[in-house]
């Protein structure tokens, strides 16, 4: 039977004792990369669920959401921050994942340097388009109307 051979893994002490360094002067990055991880995923969980809970229980369900439905909910700032975090914390989340599987699979340097900056680099347009999209947001835009709906 052929054993699965383990991921690329680090030679650097795991310490935590110096203040949060280890003892080769490192930062324990990773294992604040690890307790954000199981932190943002909690946090996530109860903002998906209440985004969920919000616009298909009390909003009327799947039918009801249109352009109006989100004008109506981004009209609160509530539910703009609400989205924000739910954005930020996401694609901080599934970032730092996918870097952590870079870090373990990409076998040479400079494939791992390239596919980690392709990463953030869409991380970054995707958090900066989707904070522009919840709060330059204008109902009065309707795409599916002639007619202004704020005259």
């Amino acid at each position: 039977m052929s054993e699965i051979a383990a991921p690329r893994s680090s030679s650097r002490s795991r310490s935590l004792k110096g203040g949060g360094r280890n003892r080769s002067g490192q930062t324990n990055f990773e294992l604040y990369s690890w307790l954000f991880m199981r932190l943002s995923g909690l946090a996530l969980v109860v903002l998906v669920l209440g985004h969920l809970f919000v616009n298909l229980m009390l909003g009327g369900g799947i039918t009801a959401l249109d352009f109006g439905f989100v004008a109506g909910k981004w009209a609160n700032p509530l539910w703009q921050v609400w989205d924000l975090l739910m954005l930020w914390l996401a694609m901080l989340h599934g970032t730092n994942g996918l870097r952590t599987i870079i870090n373990d699979y990409a076998e040479k340097d400079q494939t791992r340097f390239w596919l980690k900056a392709l990463l953030i680099t869409a991380a970054i347009v995707i958090v900066v388009l989707g904070t522009l999209v919840i709060f330059t947001f204008d109902p009065c835009l309707d795409p599916s109307s002639t007619l202004s709906v704020c005259k």
